[in-house]
């Protein structure tokens, strides 16, 4: 394996998915950026797994303002980033028993004092929409806006805008120590050694382990494992079935081709950072949830796979400085929207760091209630 030459940038980036590659697009024309990647390939954790929607009521009202601020990156790019949009056409429909009534009118009300173009359905408005429903799941809204990610173009998008813009990309290159010391941070990676004026921790479930190899105190940034599973269906289902997903948070599946859907059973299982598999319990309490809800047989489980999902413990993402150490920046704890808010995290955060900000991102944003400092009151 070669080695690094000894060298110096102003940022080094720990991981290069989504959050990590969105801000060296965005920090790069400003100021010389590295991206340590321990991995062989970029994205190979959390990013290459996602279920890849946008839905603005996803994460939360708190996460919702950073979705929102999003859209326009990610549905009408700069052509200098992007010939075409990431976007495609969905819609969602959140959806409950007749006991879960006010729960479903909360969602409604809440999201719509927000902003967000949502709707209750009659309960044959939702029998119609999609056929093989049982009676039991009668209450339902439709959210408009849903639409699917393109993830693996966003990825490769901003990977190609940092590189245009000087950024360097090194895979197999876990970092080993970090020593701050005379105003620099002194790195040792597998693959060498160098200095940097800033570390910036996008390690997603890695983040509280590459804190405590810099000396931070870690923010308890916890990795959840999540099971998606493909499925063919012996059932006329479309390919652009909308988002059907649970107003309690106990699956959620979509299209994903004619006579297909991705599900899952919304299961948030601890686990150490790693590279993780699909538990065969979680496999099939996907399916049993799936067919509590339609009456759609299954002829094959195509595929199954299973990513980490790392948290905060207020569920918040987390980007700024350290209180403590002030040149050692968290990325972390984006759950699974990280990548609906990428364009407005990495601009925000790119702002802190010295790059200007960008004004259709950021107005209405307060990046405080994100910050680190938070867990230091």
């Amino acid at each position: 394996m070669s080695h690094l030459l000894p060298f110096s940038v102003d940022v080094a980036i720990i991981g290069a998915g989504m959050a990590g590659a969105s801000l060296a697009a965005a920090l790069a024309p400003c100021r010389s950026v590295v991206m340590i990647e321990a991995e062989d390939m970029a994205g190979y954790h959390a990013t290459g797994r996602s279920a890849a929607f946008w839905q603005e009521s996803y994460g939360g009202p708190q996460v919702q303002p950073l979705t929102r601020a999003s859209e326009q990156a990610l549905a009408s790019p700069d052509p200098q980033f992007s010939p075409r949009g990431f976007l495609g056409e969905r819609s969602a429909l959140v959806i409950g028993t007749a006991d879960e009534a006010p729960q479903v009118e909360a969602f409604t009300s809440l999201f719509r004092s927000r902003g967000v173009h949502v709707d209750r359905l009659e309960t044959d408005a939702f029998a119609a929409r999609i056929l093989g429903a049982r009676p039991e799941w009668s209450e339902a809204a439709i959210e408009y806006s849903c639409r699917d990610i393109d993830v693996g173009a966003l990825h490769q998008a901003y990977l190609r805008s940092a590189k245009g813009a000087g950024a360097r990309l090194i895979t197999r290159c876990a970092l080993k120590k970090a020593e701050w010391r005379d105003g620099l941070w002194h790195l040792e990676t597998q693959r060498g050694a160098l200095t940097a004026s800033l570390i910036v921790n996008a390690a997603g479930a890695w983040a509280d382990q590459i804190a405590k190899i810099c000396g931070v105190q870690p923010l308890g940034i916890q990795p959840f494992r999540r099971t998606m599973v493909q499925v063919r269906l012996d059932a006329d289902v479309p390919a652009n079935l909308p988002l059907i997903m649970h107003v309690g948070g106990q699956f959620y599946f979509k299209g994903a081709g004619e006579r297909r859907i991705w599900l899952t059973p919304h299961d948030e299982t601890p686990m150490a950072p790693g590279d993780v598999a699909p538990d065969e319990m979680d496999v099939a309490l996907a399916i049993d949830r799936l067919q509590s809800v339609v009456d759609w047989p299954i002829a094959a489980v195509e595929r199954k796979w299973a990513g980490l999902r790392s948290f905060a413990p207020d569920r918040l993402p987390v980007f700024g400085a350290d209180p403590d150490m002030p040149a050692f920046i968290w990325c972390a704890g984006q759950g699974g929207f990280g990548i609906q808010t990428a364009p407005a995290i990495s601009s925000m955060l790119a702002a802190q760091l010295g790059a200007p900000p960008v004004d259709a991102v950021m107005r209405g944003l307060d990046p405080h209630i994100f910050s680190p400092t938070r867990f230091h009151a």
